[in-house]
């Protein structure tokens, strides 16, 4: 049940393929895929009326589900006066026709029930954008099946189409216009964060990312790290378009942390390609911070979907070993899982237990960027002219001056600089 307006009773259904021959072998067990599911159907203010696993060892190409239990969920939709069913699984144009024709009720898939909390939650041009993108490109694959039933006929004008075109190619028509007008619009976005990018470079700021499974806390932390105001509830995809702000780390070395759309698995690779563009922070970053949600009773399998994420984007097969992880909801453990999470931590430097709600760890955390970061700074020396004071206070503010000796023939200087940084100073010496 869902507290206030709704959008609707809702039946939940999670098939379990587990024991099917062509189902894949799956990393969560049929429980927390139906959690998972339930949780994303409440995200959009649907009142979940019943949840349940549904066994599948055979899945029929017209109606995923065997005769009998379709006739049997007709029985309980119709009992529960149910206005939508979830499916947590990718269902063809058939399948999703004759399923709401057999329960006459609505019938949404995984992708589309996905794209309907995207469709509330992105708030920027860029998030709208790719939203509709991934919305049409969905709609686009069920027109195929899911209008010639039909058979509507129109006679078409000059400009649209010649005589007797049937309605489905109209429509794919329109939706091709459309995709094409905001591939160009989005086109047009990246071009602008582009120069964004570039604007910053020249300042220019360390950007951190912080990645993860959807809920794992990202935005609360942010907010811990930034004193920010993003959205940050007990809710999947609570974030969706990226948010970016200035923090000051222990050594005083200014970054540009950046909070992302959260990941979550089977993620269509539709969807994937059309947040692209949204998750280019994480692939330009200097650090990404994998926040893990170390309570959850299927962190493991979380973790894993956001590694294959990640490299799906083209962050490379070594990219666990390159990230930091932040364990979060460390106060939400037992006594002993505490005392093993924090065993964990100590044996390697790359993680930090936190808790972002109550703080505990955060320091930690930024002194663990800030040595990361550190870590990365190539040691330059050079002597310069007195005369040249703009390089020199450039210097000071760019890097990090550990050794300064003023001689006859000038200023002696050892600076830690970052990588880029090193690369802009001789451009400016020539």
């Amino acid at each position: 049940m869902t507290d206030g307006p709704t959008s609707g009773r809702a039946l939940v259904l999670h098939p379990d393929l587990s024991k099917s021959q062509r189902g894949k072998i799956q990393s969560r067990d049929a429980a927390a895929r139906l959690e998972e599911i339930i949780g994303l159907s409440q995200a959009i203010d649907l009142e979940i009326a019943e949840a349940m696993v549904v066994p599948l060892t055979n899945p029929r190409p017209g109606t995923l589900l065997g005769k009998g239990k379709v006739q049997e969920i007709h029985g309980l939709i119709a009992a529960l006066d149910i206005d939508v069913t979830i499916v947590d699984g990718q269902l063809s144009p058939v399948q999703q026709r004759n399923l709401e024709r057999d329960w006459k009720c609505k019938v949404i898939d995984r992708t589309g029930l996905i794209l309907e909390i995207f469709g509330e939650r992105a708030q920027t041009r860029e998030g709208t954008l790719q939203v509709e993108l991934a919305a049409l490109e969905y709609a686009r694959s069920r027109l195929v099946r899911s209008w010639t039933h039909l058979e509507r006929q129109r006679g078409g004008l000059g400009f649209v189409g010649g005589p007797g075109e049937t309605q489905i190619e109209s429509d794919r028509r329109m939706i091709g216009v459309r995709v094409d007008k905001i591939k160009r619009d989005l086109e047009q976005v990246t071009r602008t964060r582009k120069l964004h990018r570039s604007s910053r470079q020249k300042v220019p700021y360390p950007i951190v990312a912080l990645v993860g499974y959807t809920n794992a806390g990202k935005s609360t932390l942010f907010n811990r790290l930034t004193d920010a105001d993003v959205m940050a509830e007990d809710m999947l995809f609570a974030t969706l378009d990226p948010t970016m702000r200035g923090l000051e780390l222990p050594s005083g070395r200014q970054i540009i942390l950046s909070d992302t759309v959260g990941f979550i698995s089977d993620l269509p690779t539709t969807l994937i390609a059309a947040f692209r563009a949204t998750l280019e922070e994480v692939l330009e970053a200097d650090v990404v911070v994998h926040v893990r949600d170390i309570a959850h009773d299927d962190t493991e399998a979380q973790k894993s979907d956001v590694i294959n994420v990640l490299k799906d984007l083209g962050l490379g097969d070594d990219i666990e070993s390159q990230m930091l992880e932040a364990r979060n909801k460390v106060d939400l453990l037992d006594e002993d899982a505490h005392h093993v999470a924090d065993n964990a931590a100590a044996r390697d430097e790359a993680v930090t237990n936190i808790s972002a709600v109550a703080g505990q760890g955060c320091d930690d955390l930024l002194a663990l960027v800030d040595a990361r970061l550190a870590a990365s700074r190539e040691m330059v020396e050079l002597t310069l002219p007195y005369a040249d004071g703009k390089t020199l206070a450039w210097l000071f503010e760019h890097g990090e001056v550990l050794d300064r000796s003023d001689e006859e023939d000038g200023v002696h200087l050892r600076v830690s600089l970052d990588p880029a940084d090193s690369a802009r100073l001789k451009s400016r010496l020539g």
